[in-house]
């Protein structure tokens, strides 16, 4: 909104500013950590006048006996609003990849409300039924994937170059181009294009099938991210630490492709108008760490599905946008360890079962419930059962594990820009 009007009003003093994409991501950031913070305080309080908090976790699964009954949930429509206000104030409403990100929140964040609605107010811990969650992913990429392809505006420059001449800087670039072409990490030569792995069904097939391709992949990476999102939610401040981070390193990503002068530096592909990302995602970290300062142990309010779904979809959205998707298994490479644990284990607990045996991969999933959780814990509960990675004897306490967690995310998200130059 303060965009389109201060665009009309160039005459205007300090107006111009509005145009540049630092300004504007830096007001965003600040707006959305302010908005957080200040909306979370009344939406706790709303909460528990309302009774409405968490039932299903147990003092009793933690060695440190560490109560989480009676906090608040569905914390992650305090990261919708304080995303949603920043965009609407600050950012371009005409920009296709804005809209995509807006999108994004709010069909997730739809999704996982209806999921926090059922456990919390009908008091069925499955909440919303499987399917129905799939089904929302699977349209989200859709609509993702088809408006990439068929949108006029989503196009990109495979190559772009920038020299001065007559102290003036002169852009040449590659013909704006509707591509399947993404990022490969650490490859000399780094753009691949799903076009070709279909060459075998002839030229004009091929493009169609790199299509289709891409706009699956779109699917799977909005699914896998927003659910490996979810499964990193289990601890106070988690999600949301490692998600900031993750945010923070797609910025500098989403700033690259969409800035000709860094395009041509680091030769990566030139994604016109993409820039409007960055104004969008320091929203997002914002918000995120805003929320920290009332997620953070001890937690004040759980973020719930609405926020972890939305959180994941969001990167995995981001990363499809800026043909970065390839890079996300370093990038989130916590989400991926945490979903992996998951089914591992449980595919190895029922092909033992099936043998008559009861074996665990780890104490217990998503991975850092197993750096809790005592081997004592495990026997009491199922005598029989044998541990593959028993770990230490010492426990370690949430606030340890969650800044471990986050380190580990600082570590891989400076890997994913490294990914830039280190090929």
């Amino acid at each position: 909104m303060l965009y389109q009007l201060f665009s009309q009003l160039s005459d205007f003093p300090g107006a111009r500013l509005i145009t540049y994409i630092s300004f504007r991501a830096i007001i965003a950031n600040v707006l959305a950590l302010l908005v957080s913070i200040w909306f979370g305080r009344y939406f706790i309080g709303l909460l528990k006048r309302k009774h409405i908090s968490e039932t299903q976790r147990d003092e009793k699964l933690d060695p440190f006996n560490v109560a989480k009954k009676g906090v608040p949930t569905m914390g992650g429509i305090v990261i919708i609003v304080s995303i949603l206000i920043p965009c609407l104030l600050m950012g371009n409403l005409r920009n296709i990849y804005m809209l995509l990100m807006l999108l994004t929140t709010v069909i997730l964040g739809s999704l996982g409300f209806a999921d926090d609605y059922i456990k919390t107010f009908r008091k069925n811990k499955d909440g919303l039924n499987g399917w129905v969650k799939i089904f929302g992913q699977v349209l989200l990429g859709l609509i993702v994937g088809l408006t990439l392809r068929y949108s006029p505006v989503t196009v990109m420059n495979e190559q772009v170059t920038t020299r001065i001449e007559n102290n003036t800087t002169v852009v040449y670039k590659t013909p704006e181009v509707k591509s399947t072409q993404t990022t490969i990490p650490f490859v000399k030569n780094h753009n691949c294009n799903y076009a070709d792995m279909f060459s075998f069904l002839g030229e004009d097939n091929k493009y169609r099938a790199g299509w289709i391709f891409f706009v699956l992949l779109t699917i799977l990476v909005v699914a896998a991210v927003s659910n490996g999102a979810n499964l990193n939610d289990g601890m106070d401040g988690m999600c949301a630490g490692n998600s900031a981070i993750i945010g923070a390193a797609l910025i500098i990503l989403a700033y690259v492709s969409g800035n000709v002068v860094f395009a041509d530096y680091f030769d990566v592909m030139y994604i016109p108008v993409s820039e409007e990302l960055v104004v969008y995602l320091s929203s997002f970290v914002g918000a995120l760490i805003g929320l920290l300062w009332w997620n953070g142990f001890p937690a004040q309010i759980f973020m719930g599905d609405t926020g972890s779904l939305t959180i994941g979809g969001i990167i995995g959205v981001s990363a499809v946008i800026i043909h970065k998707e390839l890079l996300l298994p370093i990038l989130c490479g916590v989400f991926l360890m945490e979903s992996v644990s998951v089914i591992v284990q449980t595919q190895v607990y029922k092909f033992m079962k099936g043998k008559g045996q009861h074996c665990r991969v780890w104490k217990r999933t998503p991975l850092h419930d197993h750096f809790r959780t005592s081997v004592e814990q495990v026997l009491k509960n199922d005598p029989t059962c044998s541990i593959f990675f028993k770990g230490q004897h010492d426990l370690h306490h949430e606030v340890k594990i969650v800044l471990r967690f986050c380190i580990v995310t600082l570590i891989l998200a400076a890997i994913t820009i490294l990914t830039l130059k280190i090929r």
